[in-house]
């Protein structure tokens, strides 16, 4: 396996307001690593920084061993990093179909039909479960069917990485788990690295290869998952220093 994402000494600042300091983190090729911390703990943030969306006021980021700091979002993405985010945002008056084509036009490929296009995204939306869907508009579909899509355009990209931001938020326990069986198929079929935001912390855990723990935007653990839940620090940032 060979690094595909690495981050340097990443920090940024809003105001006076450190939201990520000095972090740094890596990638390997296959991976599950999950990102985890209470909330504000700098992890999207840190999504929003590998995705483009923001610039570190220091650090580097590199992909596949070229420097991708200052690229924009969309640079990155054509590059091989996608993400989904944790609010849904479909393009709700747009059919699924339409959605996923979106994600692949995106790529700047311009020798493809519409027919070719639309083959590939009706594939996408049978890959995470939405077959039959392709001419419902999105903005009529339940809360899973929309990750699910999110996930889709996301796949369209074709990202050699993909950022998964709460996924499993909002989601029944058996809805849980269809969720994770297909990010397990993304890693095993697709042989993707994936990198998850996530507050289900029995899903995360069972599914990760590795772990990284945020804190007040600094990283406080990184291991695997049986290291992560016996740790004091991890332990005491969730439920306070007085209760832990």
């Amino acid at each position: 396996m060979g690094t595909i994402v690495e981050g340097k000494g990443l920090s940024k600042s809003f105001g006076g307001l450190t939201a990520v300091k000095k972090i740094d983190f890596y990638l390997e090729e296959g991976e599950i690593v999950g990102l985890i911390g209470p909330n504000g703990a700098g992890k999207t943030t840190l999504f929003n920084l590998v995705s483009g969306i923001f610039h570190p006021d220091e650090g580097k980021l590199f992909l596949n061993g070229r420097d991708i700091t200052e690229l924009r979002p969309f640079e990155i993405c054509r590059l091989g990093i996608g993400r989904t985010f944790q609010i849904v945002r479909p393009f709700l008056k747009m059919s699924c179909l339409e959605n996923v084509m979106v994600g692949i036009i995106g790529r700047n490929d311009r020798n493809r039909g519409r027919a070719e296009i639309g083959r590939e995204a009706e594939d996408l939306l049978k890959f995470v479960g939405l077959d039959g869907f392709e001419g419902t508009i999105a903005g009529n579909l339940t809360l899973i069917q929309k990750k699910r899509l999110e996930m889709a355009r996301a796949l369209a990209t074709e990202p050699r990485a993909i950022l998964l931001d709460e996924v499993l938020a909002g989601l029944n326990p058996s809805e849980i788990l269809q969720a994770l069986a297909l990010i397990e198929t993304i890693r095993s079929k697709l042989k993707m690295t994936i990198f998850w935001i996530e507050h289900v912390m029995g899903a995360i855990m069972k599914a990760s290869d590795r772990i990284i723990v945020l804190d007040q935007g600094e990283k406080i653990k990184e291991g695997k998952p049986e290291e992560i839940v016996s740790d004091p620090r991890v332990i005491g940032a969730y439920l306070g220093e007085t209760d832990a």
